[in-house]
């Protein structure tokens, strides 16, 4: 069970920063101001980054306390914590 969450660690690692790209890329190619749909609204857009980016730095700081293997060991009674 540690080697899959170390496993999983380095998937959320690498996942975060590739998320933040594709939102940002998708950001630079749908804004249009001459576009009348909501997608070419850039204030959508700016909102949908600023959530979702703090969601993605959880994920590396989630990935990088795996890789450690701060989760090997859970604790079981609330006396070892």
């Amino acid at each position: 069970m540690n080697s899959i969450k170390k496993i999983l660690g380095i998937v959320w690692l690498l996942l975060a920063p590739v998320v933040i790209y594709f939102l940002v890329s998708g950001a630079i190619t749908h804004i249009d101001p001459a576009g009348k749909k909501d997608i070419n609204n850039p204030v959508i857009w700016i909102i949908i980054i600023l959530i979702f980016t703090p969601i993605a730095i959880g994920l590396m700081i989630f990935g990088w306390y795996a890789i450690k293997g701060e989760y090997d060991h859970l604790p079981e009674k609330s006396t070892e914590l």
